[in-house]
């Protein structure tokens, strides 16, 4: 039996190789972060092999055989909760990267990194065959990684724990069979509506005027300038660290509203990592919670912050400021939640059809792993789905199949985290509301810190010391469940459409 003063080298040996595994990871994001953001376009074959070797040196620690010793002989003893949190996060990463070669994993980030152009390409030319065979690539790669982590089980649900590793593929399918089934039948009482709703935009406004305007967005939620930055990209996302977490957000010239909801939704995400521990950074204790609580804080600003009667009291004059309109808070409030049944991208999409999207992607890309579905069938596939769950077809596959950069990245298993995300939102959103009461006139006020303080201390500060659903318990006293955002949404929904 090991003593305590050896448990605690031990412990002090594995805690200092964690970290130089998460700062590996970090220079990796940077770098996908310049290659989408401020990269020169001829820059690609360059920064492929860059982030191919990062990638190879962060798996090579990972798999480390002093590593495996080491988590070894942590399990054996006697450890606080919080090293018990560490051990079991490490040993999950671990012992799924030891099954994975490490030329596989190097194949990967350099196909994603040369994938990059290549989707961009096809995407402005509305060309699907240029793409193809990056595609196939990219799913081959995906199912060769599955099947060297564990040949005997789903490669989909081996995939999808990459970025929800414990709420599990039936869940994940309950929940958007759920929401499909509950959803789809509002949507289309809401098409059947006579009402509608307000639309205060006309002509175009400029990139620069929309830029003014998500900045003043950031100023009133709390971002924290000091540790961000904004910019603008093809897809608007975030990244970074509790010390540098940064949002890109773009620019529709006839739609400012598409700006002001997916740079909050970046918020979100953001504010989420620069709330984690800064004291346990480069550990999981100062990582967050895999993707689907990552998506819940998205969703909670972009949707319940963002899309609120009380938020577009507070910020309606500042956006008629900026936009030169003349609106009026309810016709902001209209505008930011009108139901689009006919709308084909995913990031433009309401509050509601956009689960009907996810659905759409989850089960192309699960059939496409489980060679169900071939590459070539995608846009077709894509296109009947579209017209099936909303009653449109894409007149081009830039509109449809090719308007996502998940695929290009490898990030498959990844969608389904998106409406998991949305649900717990809701559910995060009742119970912050039964804690510190009256919500709204806080969001009104501008006085958001009582909500940063709830969500801090309720989820961020606990990085990955819990798995999903027992951070859900601890943050809320009961499991991750749908009923909130379903209740949530109806009611909403059929109050503003009168239905």
């Amino acid at each position: 039996m090991a003593t305590t003063n050896e448990v605690d080298s031990t412990y002090e040996q594995f805690v200092d190789h964690v970290k130089r595994l998460h700062y590996v990871s970090d220079a990796g994001g940077v770098l996908q972060w310049d290659q989408q953001v401020m990269m020169p376009e001829g820059g690609t074959p360059a920064r492929a092999k860059q982030s191919s070797a990062l990638s190879t040196l962060h798996h090579d620690l990972l798999t480390d055989d002093e590593l495996s010793e080491w988590l070894d002989e942590l399990e054996a003893a006697e450890l606080d909760p919080e090293q018990e949190a560490v051990v079991r996060e490490v040993r999950r990463d671990h012992e799924r990267a030891v099954r994975v070669p490490s030329d596989l994993v190097e194949r990967i980030s350099e196909a994603s990194s040369n994938a990059l152009p290549v989707w961009e390409q096809a995407k402005a030319e509305d060309d699907f065959d240029h793409y193809a065979d990056t595609l196939e690539e990219m799913v081959e790669l995906r199912r060769e990684y599955a099947e060297a982590i564990d040949p005997d089980r789903d490669p989909y649900e081996v995939l999808f724990e990459e970025y929800e590793p414990y709420l599990g593929i039936d869940t994940a399918e309950e929940v958007l069979t759920q929401l499909r089934d509950e959803l789809v039948p509002l949507i289309d009482d809401i098409d059947d509506s006579d009402v509608t709703l307000a639309d205060p935009f006309s002509g175009t406004y400029d990139d620069d005027v929309q830029h003014e305007l998500v900045e003043e967005a950031l100023d009133v939620l709390g971002y924290d300038w000091d540790h961000g930055r904004l910019d603008t990209a093809p897809h608007p996302f975030s990244t970074g660290t509790q010390f540098d977490a940064r949002v890109t957000t773009r620019f529709k010239p006839d739609d400012p509203m598409d700006a002001v909801g997916s740079t909050i939704h970046e918020f979100g995400h953001a504010t989420y990592t620069l709330g984690l521990p800064r004291e346990d950074y480069g550990t999981p204790l100062g990582d967050n919670r895999d993707l689907t609580v990552h998506e819940s804080q998205s969703r909670f600003w972009e949707n319940h912050v963002g899309r609120t009667r009380p938020f577009w009291d507070l910020f309606t004059d500042t956006a008629n400021e900026h936009l030169g309109t003349d609106a009026s808070p309810r016709e902001f409030y209209e505008a930011a939640n009108t139901v689009h049944p006919d709308n084909l991208i995913r990031v433009e999409a309401d509050e509601l059809t956009y689960h009907m999207h996810i659905v759409l992607r989850f089960e192309i890309e699960r059939d496409l792993i489980r060679g169900d579905l071939e590459v070539a069938e995608v846009p077709q596939v894509w296109n009947d789905k579209m017209e099936e769950y909303l009653g449109v077809r894409p007149d081009t596959d830039a509109e449809g199949c090719l308007q996502d950069i998940h695929w290009t990245n490898g990030a498959i298993g990844y969608f389904p985290t998106y409406s998991l995300g949305s649900v717990l939102a809701a559910q995060l959103d009742h119970h912050l509301r039964e804690d510190v009461g009256d919500v709204d006139s806080l969001v009104r006020e501008g006085d958001f810190d009582p909500v940063h303080d709830w969500l801090t201390e309720n989820v961020h500060r606990h990085g990955a010391r819990y798995e999903t659903d027992d951070l859900v318990k601890e943050a809320t006293g009961e499991s991750f469940t749908a009923d909130y955002f379903l209740s949530y949404a109806d009611e909403k929904y059929r109050d503003l459409y009168d239905c």
